[in-house]
């Protein structure tokens, strides 16, 4: 790995770096190790997560992995896609101003599109206020059961509906505001933002959508109908995904960014929302989106 490059003689804002690293994943612990060293060289206020300030062997101040984003100017996130996500919800419901950095310290990276090469200059250009940024749209989801809420969750990637491993296929009504969009019988049907449509809702056969589009895509998973085909939506009004569950049994979860689920009964709805905040990204200097395309997924290669 290249070494750290010098201190550059430009003045810097105080600006208050938060470190996040993936567990149990080496490569991000030493890099979480060589960032604060380097921001300590610096004197550039630093607040770590608990569990990676005690694998690193950090003394800086801490604060829990829920916590951290209110502490931060910006989030260092330090790990793959996954790690990214965990924090999406906490950045989004406590601070959606805080930026975040994500550098790959995994293998596909695609939402960590900086390189841990790349860190020290990411790094430096956002204390100096000339990062790129990318605005990721963001949804709210709550999972309604009668007269309540027994879920609220804000989510970067995409909201899935799906079946439990020994259930059969389930019918999931999807509506639009109180217009119906389809209603089709699979294994799941997977609602996914601009960001999360290079996820697994691109792995069910959905579309690639650039994260500057003000919509949403349904994709269903596995239909048992071929002409339940993904669609794309506008994101300015509410969707409603409604499992039907009575007669035969049928286990159905909803699960939000891979991050949480909940077990679903006959007459809960899931109720899908546009975010009123975006998430800032901070973007590579050295590439595009499209570039990340061709780079991750090898878009457009024979």
């Amino acid at each position: 790995m290249a070494p750290a490059p010098p201190a550059p003689s430009h003045p810097e804002r105080r600006t208050t770096v938060g470190i996040v690293a993936r567990p149990n994943a080496p490569n991000a612990t030493s890099a979480a190790r060589d960032a604060a060293s380097w921001l300590q060289r610096r004197t550039v206020p630093t607040v770590v997560e608990t569990e990676t300030a005690r694998r690193a062997g950090l003394s800086n101040r801490t604060a829990s992995r829920t916590d951290l984003p209110a502490e931060a100017d910006v989030l260092l996130v330090l790990g793959g896609d996954g790690t990214l996500l965990s924090v999406a919800h906490p950045v989004a419901r406590l601070a959606p101003e805080t930026l975040i950095l994500g550098v790959n310290c995994g293998s596909l990276g695609f939402l960590t599109e900086i390189t841990r090469p790349e860190m020290y200059e990411a790094l430096d250009s956002v204390l100096a206020g000339q990062a790129g940024i990318d605005e990721r749209l963001t949804v709210r989801a709550f999972v309604k059961r009668g007269g309540r809420e027994i879920a609220d969750r804000t989510v970067l990637n995409d909201v899935v509906i799906g079946r439990s491993a020994d259930s059969g296929i389930i019918d999931v009504t999807i509506t639009l505001r109180d217009r119906l969009v389809t209603s089709c019988r699979a294994d799941g049907v997977i609602l996914s933002t601009p960001t999360g449509s290079t996820g697994y809702s691109l792995a069910a056969g959905g579309p690639i959508v650039h994260p500057t589009v003000d919509a949403l895509t349904v994709t269903p998973i596995a239909p048992h109908t071929l002409t339940n085909r993904p669609v794309v939506i506008p994101a300015r009004e509410p969707v409603t995904l409604e499992p039907r569950l009575g007669g035969t049994h049928v286990d159905a979860f909803a699960s939000f960014d891979g991050q949480l689920s909940v077990a679903l009964e006959e007459g809960d709805k899931v109720v899908v929302e546009r975010s009123e905040r975006p998430l800032r990204l901070v973007s590579a200097a050295s590439r595009d989106y499209f570039a990340v395309l061709r780079q991750k997924l090898k878009w457009g290669e024979r």
